[in-house]
Formats: structure tokens, C-alpha cells, sequence
């Protein structure tokens, strides 16, 4: 599917009916990244599942923007031309920087947020990133120029993981406009807001996520009082794909709480 914004063409995928969540993708990749991660762990009914490609990912564009607070106003327009209430909000890694920016700019149109593995503006005491496991058989479904890529994004390397890659990422880094994110990389910060936000929250990072850490999604509490955090062991930034059974439940409870807020 596809809608203009600001004379910007965003493209989505959408399924289901009901509440609606959005969910945003990280950097480098495009929606296929979370859509394959929540929608192996979301109910199918009761909610309406968006996945956007974010601009200058996947097939949307970037006209226009030249900075992060651009794409965030682009998202609040975004958001009110999908939907005429509040939103449920998901965000990984970038795109929970992005959320964070939604969310203050427009808290009366987020009902929960959902923050995953989120980056913040200086990610500071960084692990190692190397692998948590490293199956014998992990590149059997890759093709050679694929392994890179896999191994800078997982630590749980298997198989199935592989395979999620090949399928679900791989394909949306091809997708990229340099020259577009370059530009609006540039201008990176956003205003978070300086109140507490206090619809129904979820803090989840890695412990050994080697690209945004797991201390600033600590750090975030104050702001979220209403926020659980779960820092899990044994993942890394691709925790959406590396547990999934552990974030469905989190996930889960989150929506318990954002869906039935207010009732």
C-alpha cells in the first residue's frame, strides 16, 4: 500500500483489523525486518498491524527531509491519515528513536509504546559484539555475500536465524538511498520531549547488543513511568528474531495494558 505525506511517498504493509500498531524498522533495512519479528508473535485479530517503510528505505521516498525531526513530523502526518484515534507505537533500534519523537510530539496519539533495542543519541560502554552461538550449520541456507551482513547483525547465529536474514532483511539493504539517509543523518537529533510520557510503555534491549547497548534503554525509565524493561541475556540487536518466544510474551502484556487503557 502507499500514501503521500508532504509530498513524500510512503509505502507500508498492512494487516489485520482492529487496534492499530505501528511499527518501525531500524536503519539500513526496511519494514520486512520487524513485520516478519511481530507478526510471528502478535495476536492476528484484534489488531491492525502497519509496517511503513521508512524514507529513504524499502519504496519510500525522502523528498524533502533533511533531518530526523523532518521524518518525525512526517510520521505524526503519517499516523493521522491511517487512523483517526490513538495508535499503539513500535519502534526498533532507529525506529525507536523515531517513536520516542512521535510520542512527544503527539502523546494524546499513542495509547503504548513499545521501544526495541532502542538507540539513543551516543551509545556509550558497548560490548563486544561476537556470537552467543554459532551453529555449524548456520550458513548452510546463505549465500556468501549474505554472511557479512548476518554475522554484523546476529549473535545467535543458526540456521533458522540465517534464514530469517536471507528472507526478511538481506532484501531491504539492497533498498537503501544513501544519499537520502546521509542527508538526514546529518541533523540527527529530535526533540523526546522533556515530561514523562505515561501511556502503557515496553523497554526492551539485549545485553549483548553491540550497537546500542542496553544502558541507555535503562537510562529511559525516568522518562516512561509506566514502562517495563526487560534487558535479556544471550541477544544482541537482532533480539526481535534471536528470542522470539521471551519478546511475544513481553510483547503480550504490552498490549494487555495499552489496549485496555482507560477501560
Amino acid at each position: 500500500m502507499e500514501t503521500r505525506t508532504r509530498g513524500v511517498l510512503i509505502s507500508y504493509a498492512e494487516h489485520g483489523d482492529g487496534i492499530p500498531l505501528v511499527a518501525l524498522h531500524g536503519a539500513g533495512v526496511d519494514h520486512r525486518d520487524i513485520e516478519a519479528a511481530l507478526e510471528a508473535v502478535v495476536p492476528m485479530t484484534g489488531y491492525r498491524r502497519i509496517y511503513p517503510d521508512l524514507p529513504g528505505m524499502g519504496r519510500s521516498t525522502a523528498e524533502g527531509l533533511t533531518s530526523n525531526s523532518d521524518v518525525v513530523a512526517l510520521l505524526v502526518d503519517f499516523i493521522d491519515q491511517i487512523s483517526d484515534g490513538p495508535v499503539l507505537l513500535a519502534g526498533h533500534s532507529y525506529g525507536a528513536y523515531l517513536a520516542r519523537g512521535v510520542a512527544a510530539a503527539r502523546p494524546e496519539r499513542v495509547r503504548g509504546l513499545a521501544l526495541l533495542c532502542p538507540f539513543g543519541d551516543g551509545a556509550q560502554n558497548l560490548p563486544e559484539h561476537r556470537a552467543v552461538q554459532q551453529d555449524a550449520d548456520a550458513y548452510e541456507d546463505l549465500e556468501p555475500e549474505h554472511r557479512d551482513g548476518f554475522d554484523g547483525y546476529f549473535v545467535v547465529r543458526t540456521r533458522a536465524t540465517a534464514r530469517r536474514y536471507r528472507d526478511h532483511v538481506a532484501p531491504g539493504t539492497a533498498l537503501v538511498d544513501d544519499t537520502a539517509l546521509e542527508r538526514i543523518f546529518a541533523r540527527w537529533n529530535i526533540e523526546d520531549g522533556t515530561e514523562p510520557f505515561h501511556a502503557p510503555t515496553l523497554i526492551v534491549a539485549g545485553r549483548q547488543d553491540a550497537t546500542a547497548g542496553y544502558l541507555h534503554a535503562t537510562d529511559l525509565m525516568e522518562r516512561y513511568p509506566q514502562a517495563t524493561l526487560a534487558v535479556i541475556d544471550g541477544v544482541g540487536h537482532a533480539l526481535m528474531h534471536e528470542s522470539p518466544h521471551l519478546l511475544g510474551a513481553l510483547l503480550d502484556d504490552w498490549l494487555n495494558r495499552a489496549s485496555h487503557r482507560g477501560d
